[in-house]
């Protein structure tokens, strides 16, 4: 594909955009929860583990801890045995209850609703705050990316970046505000059913005609 510019790459991510809609008009966050509370602690606990397994641990993870005071006054080990399958086990227990704490002492029980407070807790960056604002605050503020969008994006050639941030950086210069969130799930859905990471199914995709990679991973 020749070089492109700016304006070209917006026109081809919104006509990706367009098909992805329509090809998952059910795409979402998959990370079951309950407000924003447990969508904070869920995303935590997605790190380095699929949503899959994160959605059998929470139920009885919330069950026991509903709330960010019962979390913050847990007892680690119990947080750790709980969590134990989603791997790094001992760092989330820590950060969750870091969470907790301040959350319960320093906002009123209530999950901040900005970037800035977001991120000053403790297991949140960047990509959980996105999380958490586009998917429970409805407010996008940036494009969440995780290794599905990350790969997707670079074979779009959307991004030349490995660094999610810099990816972010690269997409929100290309995609409307209004759709951040939806862009996330609709990459994230098409990454796990066609365009996966080993061997992607061009020949099923509804973008490989403006795809620059398709046929060529």
């Amino acid at each position: 594909m020749p070089r492109e510019t700016r304006e070209q790459k917006k026109r081809r991510a919104a006509e990706a955009f367009q098909r992805l809609m329509k090809a998952y008009p059910d795409a979402h966050c998959a990370l079951h929860h309950d407000g924003p509370w447990q969508l904070l602690v869920a995303t935590i606990l997605s790190a380095q583990c699929t949503d899959a397994r994160v959605n059998l641990v929470t139920p009885d993870l919330f069950k026991k801890y509903p709330t960010p005071e019962t979390m913050a006054a847990a007892a680690p080990t119990d947080l750790e045995k709980m969590i134990a399958s989603t791997g790094f086990f001992r760092n989330k227990a820590k950060a969750i209850k870091s969470a907790a704490t301040d959350i319960a002492e320093k906002h009123g029980g209530q999950v901040p609703r900005t970037m800035e407070e977001l991120t000053l807790l403790r297991g949140v960056g960047r990509k959980t705050a996105n999380v958490v604002l586009g998917n429970a605050f409805e407010q996008n503020l940036g494009v969440v990316v995780d290794t599905h969008v990350g790969r997707l994006t670079r074979r779009l050639r959307l991004s030349s970046h490995g660094d999610p941030e810099k990816v972010e950086r690269d997409l929100m210069a290309l995609v409307p505000d209004k759709h951040w969130t939806m862009w996330s799930h609709l990459l994230i859905f098409h990454g796990r059913k066609i365009c996966v990471a080993r061997r992607p199914r061009c020949p099923q995709c509804v973008l490989a005609d403006i795809c620059p990679s398709a046929g060529k991973v």
